[in-house]
């Protein structure tokens, strides 16, 4: 039977690519998802309203991509953080995911900013401050630490220097090796310029330059810029030990299937949707098979440049919709509102792309869901 679309009529696939949960280790690369937040639909909020989060639900999609084999890169972007999850909804999610890991034996890296400062400028005492509140909580749950890039800090620094100074600091505090983490302004346009510079060249520099003033402390850099091509030179730069992370959504099968001068591992907002699929991918990988593992993860390409389309900060919203569909929660409701912030064509394509992967554990309720929201919010044809 077929299902009317914006797009054109389109037939349902009538069974998933079956992925059941376990399978061995992952060996050969480290890869984290991010993941995303699952709204409270019956919370009596306001749009000023701190964000109402569904613990239970939120912590189960957790339990799933660790069941996988997959990391938990928590309290990212992914997440909602900055748009729609304060630093107290944060906090929370952070004790209560760090502590699930434990429970379950899951590996988690926690997202570590500055997003408790008030609105308007902060100098960078205020900044370091910040940062070493949440640094500190993420290392007393247990948890790695990301370093995020902070707006607060973008805003506040005069130069390459104040950048340099301001890690330097906060890598003295760490205990354990963190992730560092490049942003582009594609997924924050308030992080242009960072580290200290509008040109990328001079940007990396400076970064690099902290790497390798710190490399005991630096367990590998997130970088999220789009640009392969410059992920790919940052990663031969590197000093030996230190990880790249892929967060490229773009191109991040050939980043991590990597040439015969190295690889990235993976930490990824596209593998909330992605998990089992991906997961499968690294262990064929694992087996030494690229062409596998790349037969695998090219054909998801087009749904991932799809859901990071421009403005791609606004990606969130279509990994939620698919979590729906998939089963993973019982309605499309985010924190924030931000179920809006995609059209309906858009979101009716991200189905239609997701099930031809065959990404739906349960195609039939996955049509039948997109048949009621396509009924609520465009009408029948």
């Amino acid at each position: 039977m077929t299902i009317h679309l914006p797009q054109g009529r389109y037939e349902p696939r009538t069974t998933p690519f079956d992925l059941a949960p376990g399978g061995a280790p992952l060996a050969s690369r480290t890869v984290f998802s991010a993941a995303h937040v699952v709204a409270d639909p019956y919370a009596d909020i306001s749009p000023d309203s701190p964000a109402a989060v569904d613990w239970d639900a939120t912590l189960a999609f957790r339990r799933h991509l660790w069941s996988h084999g997959l990391g938990v890169a928590e309290a990212m972007d992914t997440a909602q953080r900055g748009m729609g999850l304060d630093w107290a909804g944060a906090a929370e999610l952070i004790r209560r995911s760090a502590a699930e890991a434990r429970s379950v034996g899951g590996a988690i890296a926690c997202g570590v900013g500055t997003d408790q400062l008030p609105a308007g400028p902060a100098t960078l005492a205020e900044v370091r401050s910040a940062y070493e509140e949440q640094l500190a909580l993420v290392e007393e749950s247990g948890a790695q630490a990301i370093l995020m890039a902070s707006r607060a800090l973008a805003a506040a620094a005069k130069s390459p220097q104040d950048y340099l100074d301001t890690y330097a600091h906060l890598l003295r505090q760490a205990t354990e090796p963190v992730i560092l983490h490049w942003l582009g302004p594609m997924f924050d346009p308030a992080l242009d310029g960072y580290w200290g510079s509008t040109d990328l060249d001079a940007a990396t520099d400076t970064f690099l330059q902290v790497i390798a003033e710190h490399p005991d402390k630096v367990d590998g850099i997130k970088i999220s810029l789009l640009d392969a091509e410059r992920e790919i030179d940052v990663r031969r730069r590197l000093p030996g030990g230190v990880r790249c992370y892929t967060g490229d959504d773009f191109n991040y099968p050939e980043l991590i299937a990597g040439d015969d001068r190295g690889f990235s591992h993976a930490l990824l907002g596209i593998f909330d949707p992605l998990g089992p699929l991906a997961a499968h991918a690294v262990r064929v990988l694992d087996t030494g098979d690229t062409k596998g593992f790349r037969e695998l993860l090219d054909p998801t390409v087009e749904l991932s440049r799809h859901l990071f389309q421009a403005p791609t900060r606004y990606y969130k919203t279509g990994v939620v919709f698919l979590a729906w569909l998939a089963g993973h929660q019982d309605h499309f409701t985010m924190v924030g509102g931000l179920q809006s912030a995609r059209s309906l064509p858009h979101l009716a394509k991200a189905y239609e792309l997701a099930d031809t992967l065959g990404l739906f554990p349960d195609p039939e309720r996955a049509e039948s869901r997109m048949r009621a929201f396509l009924t609520v919010n465009g009408g029948t044809r």
